[in-house]
């Protein structure tokens, strides 16, 4: 479903060299690394927020290196989450589907399935300045989520959450895997969120991206 086939990138002075990489449908894919290892320059080229520099980037078998972003059928929940601070939840869910044009009543049937799945049914009027930590993190997954998009990237999603909400989002995750199977790409620096959500796993270091069983890291 996700491909990388002999990928270079380059970021400022920092590049990525032959990169080769595969998860298949309906997997949970976790890459773990070290701060400034390129994990995020791995996700960028797969969003196509960053050009590669060589080789080609597949999604279920088609080749979109040369597509925009938005072209590519990406979820993507950025490290920051990103929530449009005009909007509100309900704002928030509704925009994917508006934007590749879904009817008003498939439209609000999306938003009524993903604010159940997430718990946050009960948020749908509220603007995101009012949402707590994990509230905010289950809004920005139902809005990668609701235009239905057969890949779900996700940059260090938890990284500013407290334990707790991190326990309570996990299940959350589990949740969305089980029900939706969307395949998923997951970055993260912490071994004990990797182990908790993925079903394989990667290590990115000195440059080499190598894929891990979960007693080896």
């Amino acid at each position: 479903m996700i491909e990388l086939r002999q990928v270079s990138i380059a970021a400022g002075g920092f590049a990525l060299s032959e990169i080769d990489f595969e998860v298949g449908r309906g997997e949970y894919a976790v890459i773990m690394g070290k701060t400034g290892s390129g994990k995020t320059t791995i996700l960028e080229a797969i969003c196509g927020l960053r050009q590669v520099t060589g080789g080609r980037v597949l999604l279920g078998g088609k080749d979109v290196t040369d597509q925009p972003p938005a072209a590519r059928g990406i979820g993507f929940v950025p490290q920051d989450l990103a929530l449009f601070p005009t909007l509100t939840v309900r704002g928030q869910l509704e925009f994917g589907p508006r934007r590749i044009g879904f009817s008003k009543a498939r439209m609000l049937e999306k938003v009524d399935e993903l604010s159940g799945l997430l718990g946050i049914s009960d948020l749908l009027d509220r603007k995101v300045q009012a949402l707590s930590g994990g509230e905010a993190q289950r809004v920005a997954l139902g809005r990668a989520l609701a235009a239905e998009p057969p890949v779900l990237l996700m940059d260090e999603p938890l990284s500013a959450l407290d334990e707790w909400t991190r326990d309570e989002i996990y299940e959350v995750l589990r949740r969305v895997r089980q029900t939706l199977g969307v395949t998923t790409l997951h970055i993260t620096h912490r071994r004990a969120e990797a182990r908790a959500l993925g079903t394989r796993w990667f290590v990115l270091q000195a440059g080499t991206l190598r894929e891990v069983e979960v007693g080896g890291f």
